[in-house]
């Protein structure tokens, strides 16, 4: 299996399953007149991200993964989003990114190098599918989990079929 098909698709499901349980979100708040800032400040723990920015480091991985391996730049996002709307335009952006990388350039990207965190102390270097596999995906999923998990907890109906979005 290439690195694109391990990788991009599972970034646009469930970035537009993220996208859809955003939308309820917004919905949710509108119809029982909550604050939106109480859900995309939500945290599950004080030392966490809050909803806002789990979503970006979702949207962020998506991006930096798929560009690394499809040996295109990473895109920069400014990160000033501040709304569900704000959130939805993001998600779009990412996608229509994601939908534009061809698969032949992740062709030999498993023994790619990839360099996180170039000339720091936390510089580390790792294989493509290394960095796909043990990093990358592993980051995506913990973000768009915690994002999921914090809607849940403040009351969104949502449920695995929601989270896993349609494959």
């Amino acid at each position: 299996m290439s690195l694109y098909s391990q990788s991009v698709p599972a970034f646009q499901q469930m970035l537009l399953a993220l996208q859809a349980i955003l939308k309820q979100a917004d919905a949710h708040a509108t119809s029982k007149k909550i604050e939106p800032d109480a859900l995309l400040q939500a945290r599950l723990f004080p030392d966490m991200f809050p909803l806002i920015r789990q979503v970006q480091i979702a949207a962020d991985f998506s991006r930096g993964v798929s560009a690394r391996l499809g040996g295109v730049d990473v895109p920069v996002f400014e990160g000033t989003e501040r709304t569900f709307a704000d959130l939805d335009t993001l998600l779009e952006q990412t996608l229509e990114f994601l939908k534009g990388l061809e698969a032949a350039g992740f062709e030999g990207a498993e023994s790619r190098e990839i360099v996180l965190r170039p000339g720091t102390p936390k510089e580390k270097r790792l294989s493509g599918a290394a960095y796909l596999t043990h990093y990358g995906l592993p980051q995506f999923y913990f973000h768009v989990t915690t994002a999921y998990a914090l809607l849940r907890h403040n009351g969104i109906e949502v449920g695995k079929r929601d989270f896993m979005g349609t494959y």
